[in-house]
């Protein structure tokens, strides 16, 4: 089978999956039928974003597999795979690409959809996005931040639910004695190590990469 066929044959099964789920998800909530995915590769592997008209749905940094990562987040986010990209979502996609390559990257102004968040949560991921390249910080403090100080497990189970990793960077939250703690991204600790590494964020083991050591 010639190439051409074979690509076109994938297109067919990604459209028949994304009409699946719509078909799925459209009578409980049409807003979110219109959301739409796209993977990307990077150094760690494909990665992928789905967005809406409100802004950006979903994060999903690489599975096991390029279709796991396909499959976990167009199921999570209940959207139907696109090659047309928003200028937002390019823009956003060649970030990621620069931030796993080891370049200095602020997503910031990276606008999400937190339509569906809980009040709670929208207060943390907000609080978390203040959180910079390179810094990094422990559910403590943020709970402080919060004005809530006996809020930190709660602020752990938001880290846990976060649909938009990196963009909101859970993996700068460390456990108060420093110590790395867990990240719900596939690789898990290992994940969260390697990102701090990418900031030269020094961190329970995590030690810097230097400038050219992996080149």
């Amino acid at each position: 089978m010639g190439a051409k066929r074979i690509l076109a044959r994938i297109r067919l099964m990604r459209a028949s999956f994304g009409v699946i789920l719509t078909a799925m998800t459209q009578g409980a909530d049409p807003d979110r039928a219109e959301a739409h995915f796209h993977l990307f590769d990077t150094a760690i592997g494909p990665c992928g974003l789905a967005w809406n008209s409100a802004g950006l749905v979903q994060v999903q940094l690489p599975e096991a597999s390029e279709a796991a990562t396909e499959t976990r987040l167009g199921r999570g986010a209940s959207a139907t795979w696109t090659d047309t990209l928003p200028r937002s979502i390019q823009n956003c996609a060649g970030c990621m690409r620069a931030y796993f390559d080891g370049e200095t990257i602020d997503f910031t102004d990276v606008t999400l959809d937190m339509g569906r968040m809980s009040a709670f949560n929208a207060k943390v991921y907000t609080a978390l996005r203040q959180v910079g390249w390179g810094q990094t910080t422990t559910y403590g403090a943020l709970a402080k931040t919060l004005g809530d100080p006996h809020a930190a497990r709660a602020i752990g189970a938001a880290m846990g639910k976060n649909p938009w990793p990196l963009i909101v960077p859970c993996h700068r939250v460390l456990a108060a004695s420093g110590k790395i703690g867990g990240f719900s991204a596939y690789g898990g600790r290992a994940t969260k190590r390697h990102m701090l590494q990418l900031e030269r964020a020094d961190a329970d083991g995590a030690a810097p990469m230097l400038p050219g050591l992996f080149d």
